[in-house]
């Protein structure tokens, strides 16, 4: 390896045990290309280049830190990395994670990313990192048959096929896979193309789009602020005093969490949902929208005092039976449900401030001001 890349990867805590042989590296790439194309046929994958560019890739066994994956593809030396506890007779998600990872990343001559799936990699922040890392955590997921899971993280029950890796941004995305449809988000993930973001837009708003996007990234980067402080805590480099503090600020960012995932969850509901009910047209309209509404409930998130989506399911029942009387008067005249508003979202934004005052987070919040 080359000694500057080999240096960047020691600093990530990953210490390379061996280099796995062709024959190995030929048996993975075999095998994730097949679980790929049996698993979407929809997507007409090339099984032989799918081949082909994993087979071409460098691959260790390596210690893998404890925070990390069992697995981790690094761009800039075309290598994955993959923990001594990973039996490589047999494929897992973490592995087909970072395969899909090599498959959507899109190179130029100096070795720069000029694309990563739902990633934009043209702008400096790379907006959309979370969106896409949720995305493939999905496709691994799908490859592997997992089954959805009820789980709780700070304070949200909800269900995802991803109880272990990015739950949250999971199960977000999963709500608008719904919405949007699996076949799109899989196609963008793996080419890059805009077709998950036009079809998203065109069915909510870009504003919405942009919210979304914005906060999975700030739900991830809050995460990894809070194990940055567990680790703290763990590791016992800090008096009792500071591990005082810590702990309430670990508190306090996985409240703010919450509430993003919660206010993000309202505003898709309620930007798809009204602009849905803006063009019916006919009477079987009503029943699409009345049983899609219906069957969000299995997506949704919910806290002890969540009551948005119960509270918004009745309001639009209402203006679909109103609606079918509009359809017969050729009338309008229904309220469209709003995102409900709570005074906490100041108090939420400030608390940030003042955990992390070099950072600006507010951007990343919904506000209704700005629609």
């Amino acid at each position: 390896m080359n000694n500057n890349i080999d240096t960047n990867v020691k600093k990530e805590g990953i210490v390379v045990l061996k280099t796995l042989d062709t024959l190995t590296i030929n048996s993975i790439a075999k095998n994730v290309a097949q679980v790929l194309c049996s698993t979407f046929p929809e997507q007409n994958l090339n099984y032989n280049e799918i081949f082909i560019n994993l087979s071409r890739l460098n691959m260790y066994v390596a210690e893998m830190p404890k925070d990390m994956s069992v697995a981790k593809y690094y761009y800039k030396n075309s290598s994955i990395y993959l923990s001594n506890t990973v039996n490589l007779n047999h494929i897992n998600k973490c592995l087909i994670h970072e395969c899909i990872h090599a498959l959507q990343t899109k190179k130029d001559d100096k070795n720069n990313i000029i694309n990563f799936g739902l990633c934009n990699m043209n702008n400096s922040k790379a907006p959309g990192m979370a969106l896409n890392e949720a995305s493939v955590q999905l496709i691994a997921e799908s490859c592997m048959k997992s089954k959805k899971d009820s789980v709780k993280y700070f304070g949200l029950d909800l269900s995802t096929i991803s109880p272990d890796y990015y739950p949250l941004e999971c199960a977000l995305l999963e709500q608008v896979s719904y919405i949007v449809g699996q076949n799109i988000l899989v196609h963008s993930t793996f080419t890059g193309d805009n077709s998950f973001e036009n079809t998203f837009i065109n069915l909510t708003s870009k504003k919405c789009f942009s919210t979304f996007r914005k906060n999975l990234d700030i739900i991830m980067n809050l995460e990894d602020d809070i194990s940055f402080f567990n680790s703290k805590l763990e590791n016992g480099v800090v008096n009792s005093k500071k591990a005082l503090k810590i702990a309430k600020d670990i508190s306090n960012l996985k409240k703010i969490i919450a509430n993003i995932f919660i206010k993000t969850q309202d505003l898709i509901i309620t930007e798809y949902f009204n602009n849905y009910l803006s063009k019916i047209n006919t009477s079987k309209d009503i029943e699409n929208l009345r049983n899609k509404l219906y069957s969000y409930k299995d997506y949704i998130g919910t806290t002890d005092d969540y009551a948005f989506y119960n509270e918004y399911y009745l309001k639009m029942m209402t203006n679909l039976e109103k609606k079918y009387s509009e359809l017969e008067k050729g009338t309008t005249n229904y309220e469209l449900p709003t995102v409900y508003r709570e005074k906490t979202i100041n108090i939420i934004i400030n608390k940030i401030k003042k955990i992390f005052t070099q950072n600006n987070y507010s951007d990343y919040y919904y506000n209704e001001k700005n629609k």
